[in-house]
């Protein structure tokens, strides 16, 4: 059986999402406009509302259903 391979994140998640919506936002801005600059935007709005999603679920004011 293998061994998995564990490292411990520096940066959270909603931190790594953020950097990676960025880096998208600039890689579609250099491209001409067409597919893969849809594409590229796309996965970064994905990405922030990942970030948002999360941050959401970590607020102190969700309570779970009683």
């Amino acid at each position: 059986m293998q061994k998995r391979r564990r490292f411990k994140q520096t940066e959270t998640l909603e931190e790594r999402l953020a950097k990676e919506a960025d880096r998208l936002k600039h890689q579609a801005q250099t491209m001409p406009l067409g597919l893969q600059r849809d594409h590229l935007i796309r996965k970064a709005r994905q990405a922030e509302t990942a970030s948002h999603i999360s941050d959401w679920l970590r607020s102190p004011g969700l309570q779970a259903p009683k």
